[in-house]
């Protein structure tokens, strides 16, 4: 049987990623730290169809390097625009099942990030779909997320947020083609966060037994390493080490 770790060292080899530092404490950019659906039904144990089962190192991993991100651009007096899924009861956005329903505390930030909803530094943007740039279109076709990058006039990107390839990958590859066609004429880069980001792991067997047949399989570090690479490959910036003022 062919092991998840022996993929991810094939893809390494054949298809490698370069993450750098990332320094903060010296850098004339004006950055935004963007937070992609650290809500606890995706992120907080046993809160919804979708959120982890268990403990989950690399969601751990990335609820704490959020936080830790998180108090230094707040103490800064920096820009952070946090994402929260959120969708009506009954309409659920396929191909996924019924989750972070509005009332139903999935839709929430994460214990650890509750904080930030009365943070002055921070704009919470609710979206009803995977990808947050299309979420925050608004009637008059103004678009929320393009709005809060020129109110701050933010020059860059970091992001984090679950899931690696779903959420945070749909996000950024949008950001960088509005980017790119004037949608936001100061936005230099886009920096993710390989730490702070993270998404769900769903072995082929479990999806068989659950009778979601092996094409639903979703090997977390695999899937993780992709999302990584694609967005790297769309033009993203890949970072493994954020130095922040302290």
């Amino acid at each position: 049987m062919i092991k998840n770790k022996d993929i991810t060292d094939g893809l390494t080899e054949v298809m490698p990623l370069t993450l750098a530092t990332i320094d903060l404490t010296a850098s004339e950019r004006v950055f935004g730290l963007v937070i992609v659906d650290e809500v606890n039904g995706f992120a907080t144990v046993g809160a919804g169809a979708l959120a982890p089962s268990a403990v989950n190192e690399q969601v751990s991993t990335m609820i704490s390097e959020t936080v830790r991100i998180a108090t230094s651009f707040t103490a800064q007096g920096w820009p952070i625009l946090a994402f929260l899924d959120t969708h009506t009861a009954g309409k659920p956005e396929p191909p996924y099942p019924p989750h972070c329903e509005e009332g139903t505390g999935e839709e929430e930030l994460v214990p650890e990030l509750k904080w930030l909803e009365l943070d002055p530094n921070t704009t919470l943007i609710k979206k009803d779909c995977i990808n947050g740039f299309i979420g925050a279109m608004r009637e008059d076709g103004s678009n929320a997320v393009a709005d809060w990058a020129a109110q701050h006039g933010i020059t860059d990107f970091l992001v984090v947020g679950i899931c690696t390839d779903i959420c945070v990958m749909d996000f950024v590859l949008t950001s960088l083609s509005a980017r790119n066609h004037g949608m936001m004429s100061d936005l230099k880069e886009i920096y993710v966060y390989d730490k702070g980001c993270s998404t769900f792991d769903l072995p082929r067997a479990t999806a068989e037994e659950a009778g979601l047949g092996g094409r639903a399989a979703h090997p977390q570090d695999i899937t993780h390493y992709m999302g990584l690479y694609f967005m790297a490959s769309r033009g993203a910036q890949l970072v493994d080490n954020v130095k922040l003022l302290q």
